[in-house]
């Protein structure tokens, strides 16, 4: 009997510390291993030796599930999923952008980084989880909007410098089903994906 509980207890360990953190790999699509050092390349370029690598890995999953091939219902296309007027305005923040060719990986993955390198040193938080879910926002729906909804969170009584039930809940004019997806996109890369990636040996997360 003891020895049926402790097989029982051990098995349960295994589930809990060895496949379900491999379960959350699987959970990571197999093209994502093939960019992996390209991504790795150009966010330490962009970033330094401490790029964010999970954060942007996750980015990539949500923009494109890793196909490069990918275009949007409204025209985006890429790993980075770039409308052609950005791609086309990326040349402005990095010379090496010069060629805008949004279903180039290599490409896609250096505008992905500088972009969200642009964003976050324009968008100040109390905390880097917060920057980067005010980063992710921007990315998605475009700064502009991010800086509105900081001005309308202030006006409401709420901090500027915060995200999470703060400006995250002010929409400073979207549509109502731009603003639930605006809204959606960092959630999902901070809080699911990322911690997909960080569990796969991608680099820690910014939110845990």
């Amino acid at each position: 009997m003891k020895f049926a509980v402790a097989w029982s207890v051990f098995w349960t360990l295994v589930v809990l510390f060895v496949l379900a953190p491999l379960g959350e790999a699987a959970e990571i699509p197999h093209a994502a291993h093939q960019y992996r050092q390209e991504l790795t390349r150009q966010a330490r370029l962009v970033w330094g030796l401490d790029a964010p690598l999970a954060v942007m890995a996750a980015q990539v999953h949500q923009e494109s599930y890793w196909n490069p091939k990918a275009i949007s219902p409204v025209g985006a296309e890429g790993l980075g999923q770039f409308m052609p007027r950005t791609a086309e305005w990326m040349p402005d923040i990095d010379p090496v952008l010069a060629q805008p060719v949004p279903f180039n990986p290599r490409w896609s993955l250096r505008a992905l980084a500088r972009y969200d390198r642009w964003l976050h040193s324009r968008l100040k938080a109390d905390t880097n989880c917060d920057r980067w879910a005010m980063t992710l926002s921007a990315y998605n729906g475009g700064l502009g909007w991010v800086l509105r909804d900081k001005a309308l969170a202030v006006e409401n009584g709420h901090s500027r410098w915060l995200w999470w039930d703060n400006v995250e809940r002010y929409n400073a004019g979207r549509s109502a089903a731009n603003f639930r997806e605006n809204r959606h996109y960092p959630r999902r890369i901070l809080h699911e994906l990322t911690p997909r990636y960080a569990a796969a040996g991608w680099g820690e997360g910014v939110c845990f």
